[in-house]
């Protein structure tokens, strides 16, 4: 079955390559209506899925991300509009020079082909990665969790219809119906795919990068720091910290960790725990921050080590920056990183020294999404270096080819 929704793909996306992009537009445009017009039944399906799931013992973070209402719907049919209104990537130009013999070059910019993604619970991916894969020339093979399967089940078929409607092959959106964890391996193991991408929580992309034999983009567990430096605005540190942890907590984004400045502990850490207590976050501390906050748990190596995604946040006292950036070296997981400082050098510092996909400086991680950066919505955020990193938007999703025009050169004759 792998195979052939693969042969699919490869059809239908050779046909949506050779598009024009007003016409890929279109099928942007055509989602965006119906997922408007429809959105009453796609609530419906989505509470029945929820439902099920919470029977089945689903429960905190996994219950929210699979949960639709009408601000996320209209959020994501928002997202379709912003991707439909961004430059088309296909064929872009990435500079031209000329060789010394006469031959002229061109890099431009191709679709990567036929892309996989595994993702779970989050039923908002099978609006978003069409769009961005659509738009890219791209064909898509979606394999969602088995909670949301009726909502997926729905959405793709949305999808399939604007597709249809604006004459392009249906199948460069395919998902698979089939919950049964084969379908799973078979996609990591599906030679000939040309990208794999997997959403979820650290066991399912640690399976997928360690099975798969496919091209693999890691992407996004986020166990997140923010450093507290002694010349950090207290206020604004307070602020950034409570929007990464209490903003959204089930989120790769999210804070886990707040590194805090041995000179400011006894003056941040009263202040800090009194702003998050009415959102009944839950401080981990060590010796020092219990010694302070004596509400405090006691850390343990998994508090340094994981993501919460709770309203749960580790707290651990640095003597600098260097304690402070070793100890993000050492736990984080090159997602989103924050420094809060007024001092220029150590700002600079950490920026220049933190491996992350998205460093910031008196910023909230929160920011680290692909709505958020201009680019409509995102596939993933990619945690590794080749050959996208951060919020994946369209032209991660391509690759490149060179154009070479001669006049009858050659190399050795």
């Amino acid at each position: 079955m792998l195979e052939e929704m693969l042969q699919r793909g490869r059809t239908a996306q050779k046909s949506l390559s050779g598009s024009n992009g007003k016409q890929r537009n279109q099928v942007l445009l055509e989602m965006e209506r119906l997922v408007r017009h429809r959105a009453e039944d796609i609530l419906r399906v989505n509470r029945e899925d929820v439902a099920n799931a919470v029977a089945g013992g689903l429960s905190g973070p996994l219950v929210k991300r699979l949960m639709l209402d009408e601000g996320k719907l209209a959020g994501l049919a928002e997202g379709l509009r912003w991707v439909s209104d961004l430059p088309d990537p296909l064929g872009r130009g990435l500079g031209q020079w000329r060789l010394n013999n006469g031959l002229r070059l061109e890099t431009v910019r191709v679709p990567l082909g036929v892309i996989g993604l595994i993702y779970e619970s989050r039923p908002g991916v099978t609006v978003e990665a069409p769009g961005l894969t659509i738009k890219s020339g791209n064909a898509l093979i979606l394999r969602g969790g088995h909670e949301a399967l009726e909502t997926n089940r729905m959405l793709a078929a949305l999808w399939r219809h604007a597709l249809k409607r604006m004459g392009l092959p249906e199948d460069a959106v395919q998902l698979i119906e089939n919950a049964d964890r084969q379908y799973a391996v078979g996609l990591m193991h599906l030679q000939g795919l040309d990208l794999l991408i997997p959403r979820g929580g650290a066991g399912l992309i640690q399976t997928v990068v360690k099975e798969a034999t496919v091209p693999v983009i890691e992407t996004g567990v986020g166990n997140c720091h923010l450093y507290v430096d002694k010349e950090a605005d207290l206020e604004m540190a307070i602020r950034i910290l409570r929007d990464g942890k209490v903003g959204n907590p089930a989120v790769c984004n999210a804070l886990e960790t707040v590194l805090i400045h041995r000179d400011i502990k006894e003056e941040f850490l009263p202040r800090a725990f009194q702003a998050l207590h009415n959102d009944g976050v839950i401080w981990h501390g060590d010796d020092e921050v219990r010694a302070i906050v004596p509400d405090a748990v006691v850390a343990s190596e998994s508090d340094w080590a994981g993501e919460y995604l709770s309203l749960d946040i580790a707290a651990h006292i640095v003597g600098d920056l260097n304690e402070a950036i070793s100890h993000i070296a050492h736990y984080g997981t090159s997602h989103s990183e924050a420094v809060v400082t007024e001092s220029y050098p150590v700002g600079q510092e950490f920026c220049d020294r933190v491996d992350a996909a998205v460093v910031y400086w008196n910023a909230s991680t929160r920011f680290t999404d692909g709505f958020q950066f201009g680019y409509g919505a995102e596939v993933g955020i990619s945690t590794q270096k080749l050959h996208a990193r951060g919020p994946m938007g369209l032209e991660a999703l391509t690759t490149t080819k060179t154009i070479a025009w001669g006049t009858g050169q050659t190399r050795d004759f």
